[in-house]
């Protein structure tokens, strides 16, 4: 059976999918849930399991991990009669010394309204990765229920705006801004909460409410599958047209008035921006307009990296923890989770050589093999002392593994479109990289399905030639040498229709083909 893997002419990329895989190999935790098995991964700061984070870290571990399903069942199996969706679960004492009790433990945080929409996710990709009919047919009532839920509870949709709505939170943490009523973090509803819209908690229903179509499509339910692709386009129109501020999303759209004192709101930069993009709600213009705002708060922010949790932070205290300071944790400190998904924003929109300086950065923020969750912007990393959470462990799997889909669907440039990779996009953009010569697999452990290919370009004859290994519908997506357009390109020797595109400044040539187990593709430019 393949493995995933990359190689290529620049030795500080080919370390990053066996150092990532490191991380989350510590990363795991298994429990026997009532009599069944349950495997999934762990944030480094809790030793529960998050369908926040699973769903997240699923982009990394999905390439060796061979259990794919059953922490997703077990989200479905304990889902409300409402529809909602718990937060975690755990059997791990979690506030010792003072809790010992290893008891079963669900917990849902009332504030939060992005659970539904992850646990869509977790089961798309679990789809993705074995291939599973009959299973994710099962649990199409169970996301169905999820998302109709959010669109209409009162504590998480607004009607007026037909948008999902939260207590006013750090972009997708779970404590909310009480102006000084709450005497520590509050997790709770009240009748005195700062309601608003989100962008995070939309561009993440947006792709839910895609993936859940697709999946109707796939299972040849039409009216569903045309109902759900008819909700995120209109939910993504009125998220663009409320939340984008002309330069990128504004933190958190009013719709109780509040001011908070010590900060400018309307120039906050959260770190669902970059998300917003990845999930496709961004249109390009946005996503370039995005993109470019990282790139100036990078020259003009004083920080090893612009992987802000949010710029500018809130003034010191005021969520109800004194440790909550300016540069901590989701309060401005940077994250290796927003590099990641900066860098595979910007390897689709034009920007590959940035895309490529992240990558980079993070090989050597992480060469002492070490990662965190959060590191305060002069590089020093988060530790017991500093942090809220009663771990801090340093085998980050929510950073790293945004890092290696970065790593992968970017420059490697192999995104699945469909499930095993059966309907693949196949955008190599090592020349972003300086390498004229690489090679890359995706597989999945689960199954074993796998798609590779190899890559040299040779200058002086000006041609790209790739080797593909897989049986699989192709969509190539070709980044070129500067300033070049594609004369022509053959697979397996014979002309195929090709398109050149330009990407901002980036030259690409697209065309479609059908690989059965092997094809060789000539582009000459």
């Amino acid at each position: 059976m393949k493995h995933t893997y990359i190689t290529c002419s620049n030795d500080r990329l080919n370390v990053l999918v066996p150092r990532i895989k490191k991380f989350l190999s510590h990363d795991t935790t298994d429990y026997n849930m009532f009599g069944r098995q349950v495997r999934g991964y762990r944030s480094p700061d809790a030793p529960s399991i998050w369908i926040r984070d699973y769903s997240d870290m699923m982009r990394g571990f999905r390439y060796w991990e061979t259990d794919m399903k059953s922490t997703v069942d077990h989200f479905a199996e304990t889902q409300t009669a409402r529809g909602w969706i718990f937060d975690y679960f755990t059997m791990t004492p979690e506030k010792v010394p003072c809790e010992k009790e290893n008891w079963a433990k669900y917990v849902r945080v009332p504030v939060e309204a992005d659970v539904e929409f992850r646990f869509v996710k977790a089961a798309y990709m679990a789809w993705q990765a074995t291939g599973d009919d009959a299973w994710v047919k099962s649990l199409l009532p169970h996301m169905e229920k999820a998302l109709q839920y959010i669109m209409t509870d009162a504590w998480r949709w607004d009607a007026a705006v037909k948008l999902v709505k939260r207590a006013y939170t750090m972009d997708t943490w779970d404590f909310d801004y009480t102006a000084g009523r709450h005497p520590w973090l509050n997790f709770q509803i009240t009748p005195h909460t700062f309601w608003g819209i989100m962008h995070g908690d939309n561009s993440g229903y947006y792709e839910a409410f895609l993936q859940l179509s697709a999946l109707y499509a796939h299972c040849k339910n039409t009216p569903r599958a045309e109902y759900w692709k008819k909700e995120a386009e209109d939910l993504r129109r009125r998220a663009n047209k409320l939340c984008f501020n002309g330069t990128f999303y504004t933190h958190f759209v009013k719709r109780t008035p509040v001011t908070v004192k010590g900060v400018d709101e309307s120039s906050q930069l959260s770190l669902s921006n970059p998300m917003d993009i990845n999930r496709g709600m961004a249109t390009h213009a946005i996503a370039v307009s995005i993109l470019k705002e990282y790139q100036k708060r990078g020259r003009d922010v004083d920080t090893f990296a612009e992987w802000f949790s949010i710029d500018p932070p809130f003034p010191d205290g005021i969520w109800g923890d004194e440790k909550i300071v300016k540069g901590m944790y989701c309060n401005g400190g940077i994250m290796p989770l927003v590099g990641g998904e900066i860098a595979r924003a910007a390897f689709e929109h034009g920007f590959e050589s940035y895309a490529v300086e992240q990558l980079l950065k993070y090989e050597e923020l992480t060469r002492s093999e070490e990662s965190y969750l959060w590191y305060f912007p002069n590089g020093e990393h988060a530790t017991l002392e500093t942090s809220t959470s009663p771990d801090s462990s340093p085998t980050d799997g929510w950073g790293s593994s945004a890092m290696l889909y970065a790593l992968m669907e970017g420059l490697a440039g192999i995104v699945d479109q469909h499930k095993l990779y059966t309907s693949v996009r196949i955008s190599p953009r090592w020349l972003a990289a300086g390498c004229n010569e690489a090679s890359a697999c995706a597989a999945y452990g689960a199954s074993g399905a796998s798609i590779e290919y190899s890559f040299v370009h040779d200058p002086v004859k000006r041609t790209i030639a790739m080797d593909i290994a897989g049986t699989a519908a192709v969509a190539l997506h070709l980044l070129l040498p500067n300033g070049m357009r594609a004369k022509k390109v053959l697979v397996n020797g014979k002309a195929v229709a090709h398109k050149n595109e330009k990407i901002e400044q980036s030259p690409y040539v697209n065309s479609s083909f059908t690989v059965k187990k092997n094809a060789s593709v000539l582009v000459h430019y």
